[in-house]
C-alpha cells in the first residue's frame, strides 16, 4: 500500500502548458479530419440532399445507393462502375509492390554488405531516380513502352511502377541492412556460404521490418497513382481504380454523393493496410535510421 501510494504520489500533475498543447493537437486533428467528414457524410446522402448549403449537415438517413452505384455503375446513363477497375488496381499493386521490394532488397544487400569499386557512385545514381519529375519523362516513357509492346497494358503499368520504385526501396533496404552486424556475413563466408546463400539464409529472415516499410510505401504510392495510370493505359477496361474514379464525374451533372462513395471505396485498401501494418511502419523506419 505504501509503495502504491508513493507511486501514485510521484505522478506530476499536468501543467497548463500540457493542457494547451493537447487542446491545440485536438483542434489540429479535427481540422485535418474535416475533409474525411465531408467525404463520409456526402457519400451517405441521396442526390437530392447534396448541396453547398447542406455540405456540413449530416445525412437525413443512411443511403447506401451511392456506394452501389459507384461500384456497379449505371448502364442506362453510360456510367461505368469501379468493380472491374478495382480488380485492375489489385492486379497492378500487388505484383508491382512485391517486385520493387525484392529488387530493392537485393540492391540494398549488395550496396550495404558487399562493397565494390564504384559503389559510392552507383548508390547516388540510383537515388537520383527519386528526384526525376514524372511529368518530364512521360513522352519518352510512352515511346519506350510502345517499342517494347507494353503500352496500353497492365503489364506496362506494372513495369513502370517497379522501375520507379527501385530507388526508394533500395534506400530503405540499404539503410536497414547497414545495421545488420557485418560479423554475421563474415561468419557465413567462413562457413562456405556464397553471396546468394547468405542473402537467402541470413539477410532475408532479418528483413521483415524493412519489408513492411517498403510494402506500405509502395502499396500506397502505386494504388493512389493517377498520372501513370491515365498516361500508360488508354482503355477503360485496363485502367486502375483512380482513373475510373475520375471518370465517374458526368459531363453535365456531377453526382457528388456517388463520387464521394466511390472515393471512399477506392481508399479502403490503403486504409486497411495502414490499420493492419501501421504500427510496424515506424518501427521499420527507426530500425534503418541508425546507419546510412
Amino acid at each position: 500500500m505504501t509503495g502504491g501510494a508513493a507511486a501514485g504520489g510521484g505522478r506530476r500533475p499536468r501543467s497548463a502548458g500540457h493542457l494547451v498543447l493537447y487542446a491545440a493537437l485536438a483542434a489540429a486533428s479535427m481540422l485535418y479530419l474535416l475533409p474525411f467528414y465531408v467525404l463520409v457524410v456526402t457519400s451517405m446522402k441521396s442526390f437530392a440532399d447534396v448541396s453547398l448549403a447542406q455540405m456540413w449537415s449530416p445525412p437525413s438517413g443512411l443511403h447506401f445507393g451511392s456506394f452501389a452505384q459507384a461500384w456497379r455503375g449505371d448502364a442506362e446513363h453510360g456510367l461505368r462502375g469501379l468493380d472491374g477497375n478495382f480488380l485492375n488496381s489489385v492486379k497492378l499493386t500487388v505484383p508491382a509492390t512485391l517486385l520493387s521490394a525484392i529488387l530493392g532488397s537485393m540492391n540494398g544487400y549488395i550496396l550495404a554488405k558487399w562493397r565494390f569499386r564504384g559503389a559510392d557512385v552507383v548508390f547516388p545514381a540510383i537515388l537520383f531516380g527519386m528526384f526525376i519529375p514524372y511529368q518530364s519523362i512521360l513522352i519518352p516513357l510512352v515511346q519506350t513502352l510502345q517499342r517494347i509492346g507494353l503500352y496500353g497494358t497492365l503489364w506496362g503499368l506494372i513495369f513502370v511502377h517497379v522501375v520507379y520504385g527501385i530507388p526508394i526501396t533500395t534506400l530503405i533496404f540499404r539503410n536497414y541492412y547497414a545495421t545488420v552486424p557485418t560479423e554475421l556475413i563474415e561468419a557465413s563466408t567462413v562457413d562456405g556460404a556464397g553471396l546468394w546463400a547468405i542473402y537467402q539464409r541470413v539477410i532475408v529472415p532479418l528483413s521483415a521490418p524493412a519489408l513492411v516499410v517498403a510494402a506500405i510505401w509502395q502499396f500506397t504510392s502505386i494504388w493512389n497513382d493517377f498520372l501513370f495510370g491515365v498516361t500508360v493505359t488508354s482503355q477503360p477496361d485496363v485502367q486502375p481504380v483512380t482513373v475510373a474514379l475520375n471518370n465517374l464525374a458526368g459531363s453535365f451533372v456531377v453526382e457528388w454523393n456517388v463520387q464521394m462513395g466511390g472515393a471512399l471505396l477506392a481508399a479502403l485498401p490503403t486504409l486497411f493496410v495502414y490499420i493492419v501494418l501501421g504500427r510496424y511502419f515506424m518501427r521499420g523506419l527507426m530500425a534503418g535510421s541508425l546507419k546510412g
